[in-house]
């Protein structure tokens, strides 16, 4: 028997059915082990010694795999086809060292780029051992980011307390998103005009041209900075007699786009479908490891962590015969395109990420796919299938057209593309995050050189110009590939740091800067700047590389790395407070002081009038506050309030409470939008109401803000005992009140609006559930029918695990591939008669250790989803009634109170 180790068991299942007898393959679960989150794990002091500790949840997993290494002939590592795939085959080879379950087997390593029986046999056929570069690289990766995570963030806790280190990678990505937004808050905007003229030829096919010139000078964009120039030019071409200068027609090709890289799929992905890039790649990952498509599991993609654009040339020939079936001969390029990768490190530059097999088109397979499966299936495919298609074909043609006024002469000049063949525009067409204006759709009627021009109308429109757009989560992905940040396993779990320690919040698709990440910022910056610069971060990426390709050692990076940070971190453990909130108050002015409408002093405290503003460290992060605290409390959040009432990332003022004559403001905190009355008062917080969910905040408006400031608020007297009723919010939503009996609000029910009639009766329907129904809910589920055999109704139900199907007490689970909605009484039949077979879900069976009771059997068919082999409720009923007088549990003895040495020190080896 040979034993195979993969990652998931997905993977595993699908490379098992390829295997067949005489191998097992097992699942390690991803990294069974990592470097423990303590001071020492990492020992810069002894050679970088590193102390790896066993994730307690991996524990039985590699137990698993070194009783079955032990009877085994050999050991085949087939993890995924990268670095961490091989830090992981490193990390279970070396446990099962420590184990002593490797004797005298073989070990070998495989990988294989694509899960298929062709490719999983051919990689079974040539076996490796484990690269040890890559391993060394993924040793360093890990050293660093622990080094730099455990030395900076006790730095950032001394001297900003309540902030922590994003990470050595993340702190250079939050950057970018602190830097950007820093851009668009310097941006002046500069006034501009442009001047149109719409013109028809002879024969009444209209058009439009721009002023380009006049008087033999070029006019630019920007030129026309006023509406008396745009007047006076508008003024000249109403009396101008237009005729065509010039015509030129330029034919031109576009090639199509190389198939996916991890990057390019993630933003892609993002444009077209909006997905997040974490989200993209789990559905890569699944997509990847094997999908039953007609009982037949197999990997629909190849791996889907690349940087590589070249397409393997066994698969090249039914991409292009795919191409004539699906859109004909014409589009058929004479040769298979060959695109050569940009990857610096040739061992991480896999094949692009294309279809196992391309004869399995998107409309086949999606019946077998969840629908975002499919989606992304069908984008991989659409890509892969235009990067191998003909060039478009696209004529642009540019008229120049003389406007003569008198003895002045205008120039304007049109511009349109016709598209005379598509090719691979047929296909795919790549989206941009912030489009500029495109002339190829725009199509020239038929003119020629000297022919007159009719005048239809002048129009002069006045713009300005607009700061750069904020960083899409796709746009930051191709920035951080194009400044060297990041490698194609990163770019998605960097994002999502950045968003998990609110250091950035995403808004209708666009990342902003939370202030917390802004002061993490401004502090690394000031104090150690040169650790979060794109070029020190992309070198730092490339001798990681150097270490994987084997040219350089990965304690000699580690070392040189080292000496130079721990003198960064030494030369500040002197500075106070003080002096930090002085170098970040400076740094940060732009952004917390904008210039007031009155032209007046930014810092000028607007409360008391003499106080400067400055920034200030509190329990929970930074604010702006008084200099004549405590005698003027004046405080706001860090964001700068614009001439709108706003203040970005701070608060917009709603409006006056008429009853207490206090400011209501709409802000944003850590668990999302809400209300407040008034400010903090010393030690007196303010009354806040969080939004109702699927409130849009920017629908909110003072009458609403006012009706949830009064939450929790009194219904009515109950008629039975005449005690209050209430309506509030608490965390598991809005509900009503009465006495120690709460009961949540149903859909159509509304906290602010609910009648006394409605809430007497929720709460009665609550207490009639009883506890163990109010604890587990009483879902009707779905008939589906009646059971064939024996009858009985068949009913698809929701429970605490999940989905699941009844018949007459018997509880089957759903597969991942079946939903409540979709599931048929056939297949429900189908499952239910599997689960009886084995004995599970059925009231009648006995097991265990006790023969359940009937009253315990009655409790297991209450538990909805349940399958016989998790049903806790069930088994807790089945327990006979403690006794009134062992209520209280004896007191343990001096023996079960104190552990045992050996306990200990099992305890401390764990």
């Amino acid at each position: 028997m040979n034993v195979v180790v993969v990652e998931s068991p997905a993977k595993a299942k699908t490379i098992n059915k390829y295997l067949g007898r005489g191998y097992e393959v097992l699942a390690s679960f991803g990294h069974v082990r990592d470097l423990p989150a303590k001071n020492g794990s990492v020992d810069p002091d002894h050679n970088f010694k590193m102390v790896w500790e066993v994730d307690p949840k991996a524990q039985k997993r590699l137990n698993d795999i070194a009783q079955a290494v032990k009877g085994a002939g050999k050991l085949i590592l087939a993890t995924d086809p990268d670095r961490e795939g091989e830090a992981i085959s490193w990390h279970v080879l070396e446990i099962l060292k420590q184990k002593k379950a490797l004797t005298d087997q073989n070990v070998e390593r495989v990988v294989f780029n694509a899960i298929t029986k062709q490719s999983v046999e051919e990689a079974m056929a040539n076996p490796r051992t484990i690269d040890g570069a890559l391993v060394d690289a993924y040793l360093a990766r890990r050293a660093l980011d622990y080094l730099v995570g455990f030395t900076l963030s006790p730095v950032l806790w001394r001297k900003l307390p309540g902030a922590r280190s994003a990470g050595r990678v993340q702190s250079v990505a939050l950057r970018l998103v602190c830097d950007r937004e820093l851009e668009i808050e310097k941006f002046v905007p500069r006034e501009f005009w442009s001047l149109v003229a719409t013109l028809a030829t002879p024969r009444g096919e209209t058009f439009e041209a721009r002023l380009v010139g006049a008087d033999g000078q070029k006019i630019q964009r920007l030129d026309i900075g006023s509406g008396a120039d745009a007047q006076a030019f508008k003024d000249a071409l109403e009396r101008a007699a237009f005729t065509v200068a010039a015509i030129e027609a330029r034919p031109t090709k576009r090639n199509p786009y190389p198939p996916f890289t991890t990057s390019t799929l993630q933003q892609e992905a993002s444009r077209k479908l909006g997905f997040a890039p974490a989200h993209t790649m789990r559905i890569a990952q699944r997509l990847y490891e094997g999908i039953d498509i007609g009982g037949e599991t197999v990997g629909l993609i190849t791996y889907m962590r690349t940087d590589g654009v070249q397409i393997a040339e066994e698969a090249l020939p039914s991409l292009r015969k795919v191409i004539g079936q699906e859109y004909g001969a014409r589009y058929v390029p004479e040769a298979p395109r060959r695109y050569q990768t940009k990857a610096k490190n040739a061992q991480e530059a896999h094949e692009a990420i294309r279809p196992t097999d391309v004869n399995r088109r998107p409309r086949d397979v999606s019946r077998y796919l969840e629908p975002e499966q499919a989606k992304l299936y069908e984008l991989i495919w659409m890509r892969a299938i235009a990067s191998q298609m003909e060039s478009a074909d696209i004529e642009r043609t540019t008229v120049d057209i003389s406007a003569k006024v008198g003895p002045r002469l205008l120039d304007l000049r049109a511009t349109g593309s016709v598209i005379k063949f598509d090719g691979f525009l047929r296909v795919y067409h790549e989206d941009r995050d912030d489009p500029d204006e495109d002339d190829e759709t725009r199509r020239l009627p038929e003119m020629s050189e000297g022919e007159p021009l009719e005048k239809r109308a002048i129009a002069a429109d006045q713009h300005f110009t607009e700061p750069p757009p904020r960083y899409s989560e796709a746009s930051l992905v191709k920035r951080m590939e194009e400044l060297g940040i990041g490698r194609p396993s990163t770019y998605a779990s960097i994002l999502q740091v950045l968003k998990d320690r609110n250091y950035v919040r995403l808004e209708k698709r666009r990342l902003y800067p939370e202030d917390k990440g802004r002061v993490v910022v401004a502090f690394l910056e000031s104090y150690f700047t040169k650790y979060v610069e794109y070029d020190f971060t992309a070198d730092l990426e490339d001798q990681l590389d150097r270490v994987s390709n084997n040219e350089l050692g990965w304690r000699e990076l580690l070392r040189d790395f080292w000496v130079d940070f721990t003198g960064a971190v030494d030369s500040i453990k002197d500075l106070r407070i003080g002096e930090v909130l002085t170098a970040l108050d400076e740094m940060l002015a732009p952004h917390i002081y904008p210039p007031r409408e009155d032209g007046g002093d930014p810092r000028q405290c607007p409360v008391c009038g003499t106080g400067r503003l400055s920034l200030k460290i509190g329990k929970f992060g930074a604010f702006i506050g008084c200099s004549n605290y405590p005698e003027c409390r004046n405080t706001r959040p860090l964001g700068a309030a614009n001439g709108n009432g706003v203040v970005e990332n701070g608060a917009k003022e709603l409006g006056i409470d008429p009853a207490t004559g206090l400011p209501v403001t709409l802000r944003s905190g850590r668990f999302g939008p809400y209300v407040q009355l008034g400010e903090a008062n010393g030690d007196e917080k303010p009354k806040r109401a969080g939004l109702l969910k699927g409130t849009d905040p920017n629908t909110v408006t003072l009458e609403l803000a006012l009706k949830l400031l009064s939450l929790p608020r009194e219904v009515g007297r109950h008629p039975e005992d005449g005690e209050p009723i209430v309506a509030g919010v608490g965390r598991f939503g809005p509900y009503v009140q009465h006495g120690k009996t709460y009961a949540s609000l149903e859909t159509g029910d509304d906290v602010l609006t609910i009648g006394l009639n409605r809430a007497v009766t929720l709460i009665a329907e609550k207490i009639a559930k009883g506890p163990r129904a109010r604890r587990f809910g009483s879902d009707p589920g779905r008939s589906l029918g009646e059971h064939p055999n024996g009858g009985g109704p068949v009913v698809a139900k929701s429970g605490r695990y999940g989905p699941y199907v009844s018949h007459n007490g018997i509880n089957a689970t759903l597969p991942n591939d079946k939903t409540l909605e979709a599931i048929t009484l056939e297949e429900a039949v189908a499952l239910i008669d599997a689960r009886a077979a084995k004995g599970g879900g059925s009231p009648r069976r006995s097991g265990g250790r006790k023969a359940r009771t009937k009253s315990a059997t009655n409790a297991a068919a209450a538990a909805p989803g349940e399958s016989a082999e998790r049903k806790p409720a069930a088994k807790r009923s089945a327990r006979p009634a403690r006794p009134k007088s062992a209520t209280k549990p004896a007191a343990k003895s001096a023996s079960a109170k104190t552990k045992t040495p050996t306990a200990k020190a099992r305890t401390a080896s764990q």
